[in-house]
């Protein structure tokens, strides 16, 4: 099998596994983080209603001006401070991580680290 199909194929097989597991909920919104080489994008999600309650990126303008790089731990700092901020001003205080395929480190992990520290909790 091509290594590059495989290497997909074992990612998606890892989000079905992680998703049957983490779902959110309107007082308890799902925590969704992706990333690309160049990006990183947070979402939070009300699985039962079926809606994006909130959604952030290193590709939103006034975080493009404050950032150098979108592909680096600093800007998932940032992505993830910012997002606590905005969850807290609406009114969310918990919610459950989906870290899709990705494995919890770097960037994964930074964003996660500076959500907490700004007040959410999970």
């Amino acid at each position: 099998m091509n290594k590059l199909k495989e290497k997909q194929q074992k990612r998606t097989i890892r989000h079905y596994r992680l998703r049957k597991k983490v779902i959110g909920v309107d007082k308890m919104p799902r925590l969704c983080v992706s990333r690309t080489l160049n990006n990183i994008y947070a979402q939070l999600i009300d699985d039962t209603g079926g809606r994006t309650l909130l959604t952030i990126s290193t590709l939103t303008p006034d975080i493009r001006k404050s950032i150098k790089s979108g592909g680096n731990v600093a800007a998932a700092k940032v992505i993830g401070k910012r997002l606590a901020e905005e969850a807290v001003k609406k009114g969310i205080q918990k919610v459950v991580f989906d870290r899709g395929s990705f494995p919890y480190h770097g960037r994964i992990k930074a964003l996660a680290d500076a959500a907490r520290e700004a007040g959410l909790k999970f």
